[in-house]
């Protein structure tokens, strides 16, 4: 059983391959804060990738990586602004993105997501590619306020979009959009310059994955900056080349079950060699990758 307050053994399962997320010493884990959109920054630590933004009023965060790392991220806060953290939203359910919820919320801030968040955090869940558990939440991670479609934030001049979008990488996915500070969170719908994970077990689909990157192509031109849930920040370019990328391996993927290949066979089929040196060295080796793929679209 994993539980998503404990980060180590969770960070493990969840992201093998991803160095950061593997450490079983937080402490040794620096938080870089790096300038985004003006008053938007993206904190680095372990886990996914965390969105800050410096309002008026208070400033507001975008996910929250593990619990052993609250401390530190409050710290990196803290050197950017002296404004308090009055809200703070996850993405999606998963712990590299959720685990200090608790913290934060002893720290007094407002956790919020999407109606199934909360719903998958309330209850044990089982993540199939890993064959792995995970303990439901204690109560003071759980986010307070939930939302079916979308909700806005305010804080003197800057506006932030919070949009739920339909199944992708979870059934749970927001995007976040900085309407001043011309940036825009795409949570683990977008890893850039690797392929994503798709967790099917909590409702996800790869046709979605490509389906929330449309989504968010209306907040997004020639200056915007892109967060991703893992992997550098990124620009319009990054996130087309990744939707571009998807698609092609969508539709190589499609005409190979077309033909009535297996899994095994789609697998051996490479349809995502060119790409394999480089966007297959991250989190998701390309078997790995090619097998979500098939079974996701096998479900259509």
């Amino acid at each position: 059983m994993i539980s998503r307050s404990r980060a180590p053994l969770a960070a493990v399962l969840l992201f093998v391959a991803a160095p950061m997320a593997a450490q079983a010493n937080y402490d040794t884990v620096k938080v870089q804060t790096i300038p985004a959109g003006p008053g938007v920054y993206m904190l680095l630590g372990a886990g996914g990738n965390i969105g800050l933004s410096v309002g008026d009023d208070f400033a507001f965060l975008v996910d929250d990586q593990y619990a052993p790392l609250s401390q530190k991220i409050l710290a990196a806060v803290t050197a950017v602004t002296s404004k308090p953290i009055r809200f703070l939203v996850n993405t999606h359910w998963h712990g590299d993105h959720s685990g200090g919820n608790e913290n934060m919320n002893s720290a007094g801030v407002i956790i919020v997501a999407h109606d199934n968040v909360r719903t998958r955090m309330s209850s044990e869940q089982f993540i199939a590619a890993f064959n792995s558990k995970v303990d439901p939440s204690p109560k003071g991670a759980l986010p307070v306020v939930t939302f079916s479609q979308s909700v806005a934030f305010h804080s003197g001049g800057e506006t932030i979009h919070v949009v739920h979008v339909p199944p992708a990488h979870t059934d749970g996915d927001a995007l976040v959009h900085f309407v001043r500070g011309n940036t825009i969170h795409m949570g683990d719908n977008f890893f850039n310059g690797r392929y994503p994970f798709v967790d099917l077990s909590s409702g996800g689909s790869f046709e979605g994955m490509i389906n929330a990157v449309n989504a968010a192509m209306p907040y997004v031109n020639d200056s915007t900056k892109v967060i991703p849930g893992h992997g550098p920040l990124a620009g319009k370019s990054e996130l087309v080349a990744y939707r571009d990328v998807l698609t092609k391996i969508r539709d190589r993927v499609a005409a190979l079950i077309k033909a009535g290949k297996t899994k095994e066979q789609v697998i051996a089929a490479t349809p995502s060699a060119e790409w394999d040196a480089t966007w297959g060295t991250g989190f998701m080796n390309p078997g790995a990758f090619l097998g979500i793929v098939y079974d996701s679209m096998k479900k259509r």
